[in-house]
């Protein structure tokens, strides 16, 4: 078992826990237990670690608006089927538009081909709802 500490030699002096070996210089001022990081460029201060992962990209809604507007565009002859899927096509591209606006998506161009394909889709399905309600 080793020795108690013993007593500084003078003001400024460390205890040391048996003769010859010292504990270790003071931590600089600023610096040990709820003391903040230094301050780096780029990294709020009092920030510890390494910088988190960003986050993914929601691209989700804006595929699916693409996906949808261009499915209700393909089956226009199926005229309810292409009217309700042109419609989700719009909503949904519509929801990732906003996403990418807000920066949480970044695929605002297939949001916006999704928009415009499920309108061409409902146009699309519509006129042939009205080609086959006048023509009989």
């Amino acid at each position: 078992m080793p020795p108690p500490p013993i007593a500084p030699d003078g003001p400024g002096q460390m205890p040391y826990a048996h003769p010859g070996v010292p504990y270790g210089p003071p931590p600089p001022a600023g610096y040990g237990p709820g003391a903040h990081a230094p301050h780096v460029p780029g990294v709020p201060a009092g920030y510890y670690g390494w910088p988190g992962v960003p986050m993914m990209p929601s691209n989700g809604m804006g595929t699916a608006g693409l996906v949808l507007g261009i499915l209700s565009t393909i089956i226009f002859c199926l005229w309810p089927l292409a009217i309700v899927l042109g419609i989700l096509g719009v909503i949904f591209g519509a929801i990732g538009r906003r996403k990418a606006d807000r920066g949480e998506a970044t695929n605002a161009g297939q949001a916006l081909a999704g928009i415009i394909c499920g309108a061409v889709g409902i146009v699309l399905g519509i006129g042939l709802l009205v080609l086959t309600l006048v023509a009989p």
